[in-house]
């Protein structure tokens, strides 16, 4: 599980019949600030802090094992007070 920022959407009017109907977003790593697609299953919106799990993890977070996937948007990190 990876710590990531939403910084986008992606549009694809031509994907892969998997992915009809998945909202794909541009997320950032807090760790080291490389930028992926990943599947939105949570609802998340640009600016927010999010959870993100790659590989099979990913596919299962969709409930579809032949997705052609390989990341996903699976919490929303509340926002914390810095003391």
């Amino acid at each position: 599980m990876v710590i990531c920022r939403v910084v986008g959407h992606v549009w694809a009017t031509k994907k892969e019949s998997s992915l009809e109907g998945l909202k794909l977003m541009v997320v950032e790593s807090e760790a080291d600030a490389t930028s992926f697609v990943a599947v939105d299953v949570v609802g998340a919106g640009i600016g927010e802090r999010v959870l993100v799990v790659s590989g099979s993890t990913a596919r299962r977070a969709l409930g579809q094992d032949d997705c052609a996937a390989d990341c996903a948007i699976v919490g929303i990190i509340d926002p914390t007070e810095k003391a």
